[in-house]
């Protein structure tokens, strides 16, 4: 089982690195990974997400499309409580249309936020955390930090360790996506 996510893995990268997003080599990027996968309903997804952030050490990036999950709001306050550097991005859209957003909260709490309006949709799901060291973790899939990606609807998310390149290439496009955000100022 595990060799077939790693072949997973494998043509996930490969069909980025045909598209011109990863740098390296695949097989070699693949190889190193340990990929961890979990899927809604039945799997607790927000759990894995809130444990992963709690080990957490250095830096927790985020990229999110709708973010009204409270543990996982609270999960990245905490990190950042312990010294850990937390930033956002998200979809201006949802985040201005949603209700429950817990974007707005967390700016106020004094995480720093972004929101990327520059496409249709910005609908990264992704964290890297601690990228740069050994401990670096890559958490992606279609599972939006959400109740509902929880309880309601049927998603996935895949957590990725072990490959240093593979978390800086995440991390890379972190920074590009930052450059054309906005800063989100909540008086």
């Amino acid at each position: 089982m595990k060799n077939n996510w790693l072949l997973l893995a494998a043509c996930l990268l490969a069909a980025q690195a045909q598209a011109g997003t990863v740098a390296g080599t695949v097989p070699a990027v693949a190889a190193k990974a340990r990929v961890e996968i979990a899927f809604t309903p039945g799997a607790d997804v927000a759990g894995k997400i809130v444990a992963a952030i709690a080990r957490a050490r250095r830096q927790v990036l985020v990229q999110a499309f709708s973010f009204t999950h409270d543990d996982i709001a609270r999960a990245l306050l905490d990190a950042q409580h312990r010294g850990v550097e937390v930033k956002l991005i998200a979809d201006r859209g949802q985040t201005e249309q949603m209700d429950r957003s817990q974007v707005p909260g967390l700016a106020r709490a004094g995480l720093p936020v972004w929101l990327d309006g520059d496409h249709q949709s910005a609908h990264n799901k992704v964290m890297v955390i601690d990228a740069g060291t050994t401990a670096a973790v890559i958490i992606t899939g279609s599972f939006n930090f959400t109740r509902a990606a929880q309880y309601k609807n049927a998603e996935n998310a895949v957590f990725i360790s072990g490959s240093d390149e593979l978390a800086e290439e995440y991390m890379r496009n972190w920074q590009r996506h930052v450059k054309h955000s906005q800063p989100l100022t909540i008086h």
